[in-house]
């Protein structure tokens, strides 16, 4: 998927919230004491006088993640750390994680500008809320380098996953596990959060192999990409078509497919019908070993930190970003506010992979993902050997 200039973004609609009590308030305060997290050499930042433009240091690298999730702090934050690390040893990489909260977030945008980093990578809670702050970083001097979630504002780069094709594969899988029985089958689909651009293109790409071909029964927006959310969701699509009336579910990703599994269970139903997923997780990757997953979509994050990793220390550096990205896309709206329409960022769309219990072993094992042993523990020992997945090296 390539977006040209002109192609509008999916829309985004839905509301966000901005406090979560009082341990997220407390964790935004000791951010903003001086909590992010600093690695690598120790960078030279300056303040400056009240009223006066703070120094920036070209060699401080700012990382914020959305979550402390096993995705974001077993392989991204280390992945994007080591990588850029290998492409600049003199650059100093600042991370904090936002709890999912976006005010959190912000706040720690106001503190990567404070503490003088040149370039952010920012994988945002809410692309639209923090495009304030995104503004306010690139009035700062500062590059914003979106990071597998596009977000609103003046963007300098953009690094994720070809969106529309990972609800391709996912809308393929769904009709490949239903058969000759799929004209007549009722699904749900369990979409992400609508605050999240990257819900609209794989909800997108979906439909786009599904309608005609199926009966969509029921369809979900789930705030937050909560897995309770999820639930709660499914237990109302169950409660309205029957024990007997969902025969697929179209989960967006492995996290919500773990809401949608619960709930199916709960509900006593037997066999359970096919779920997608995405990401990979390892609970996913068990699932569909254990067949109560159907498939999920692999997205090498290796290849996604090592782009983002080049692109944040090639605007370090002062550099343009044209041998690295590909493509270009557009992010925004035409309401003139923070999150106006943002034409021609530089981006990197990769290819996602499909992964069902035949090629686990080629897929997410081969690339170093999760090992056999992993997978294989002893509640799954007795799946993974009837998949042909116990290690025998």
């Amino acid at each position: 998927m390539t977006r040209g200039h002109d192609a509008p973004p999916p829309p985004v609609p839905g509301r966000r919230r901005t406090r979560r009590g009082a341990a997220a308030l407390a964790l935004a305060v000791a951010l903003l004491g001086g909590g992010l997290a600093a690695c690598g050499k120790a960078a030279q930042v300056r303040d400056g006088e009240p009223g006066q433009a703070v120094a920036r240091d070209g060699n401080a690298i700012g990382l914020l993640l959305p979550g402390s999730t096993d995705r974001w702090e077993k392989y991204d934050r280390p992945l994007l750390e080591k990588r850029i690390d290998e492409l600049c040893p003199e650059c100093t990489v600042r991370s904090a994680s936002a709890q999912q909260e976006v005010t959190i977030q912000r706040q720690q945008i106001d503190a990567m500008i404070t503490q003088g980093v040149r370039v952010l990578v920012l994988s945002a809670v809410d692309g639209r809320s923090v495009a304030s702050s995104v503004e306010k970083a690139r009035d700062a001097g500062i590059d914003v380098v979106a990071y597998d979630r596009l977000a609103e504002g003046p963007i300098s780069g953009y690094v994720s996953f070809d969106g529309e094709e990972v609800g391709r594969l996912q809308a393929r899988a769904l009709l490949d596990a239903l058969g000759d029985e799929a004209p007549d089958s009722r699904i749900v689909m369990m979409n992400g959060d609508p605050a999240d651009p990257n819900s609209g293109w794989f909800k997108e790409g979906a439909l786009s192999v599904l309608d005609g071909r199926v009966q969509i029964a029921k369809s979900y927006d789930t705030i937050e990409w909560r897995p309770t959310n999820a639930h709660l969701n499914t237990a109302g699509a169950i409660a309205a078509l029957g024990a007997d009336g969902v025969d697929g579910v179209y989960a967006a990703n492995d996290g919500l497919a773990s809401g949608v599994i619960a709930a199916l269970k709960a509900a006593r139903i037997h066999p359970l019908p096919p779920v997608t997923g995405q990401d990979a997780e390892l609970a996913a990757i068990q699932r569909i070993v254990a067949g109560e997953q159907y498939m999920t979509v692999y997205k090498p994050f290796r290849e996604e930190a090592d782009a983002a990793a080049r692109m944040a220390v090639a605007l370090a550096r002062g550099q343009t970003l044209d041998g690295i990205a590909a493509s270009t896309v557009t992010s925004g709206d035409d309401s003139g506010g923070p999150g106006t329409r943002t034409h021609g960022i530089p981006a990197v769309l990769l290819t996602p992979v499909p992964v069902t219990a035949d090629t686990i072993r080629d897929t997410v094992v081969a690339d170093g993902l999760h090992t056999v042993d992993e997978i294989c523990t002893p509640e799954y020992a007795s799946a993974c050997e009837k998949a042909g997945l116990t290690d025998t090296e």
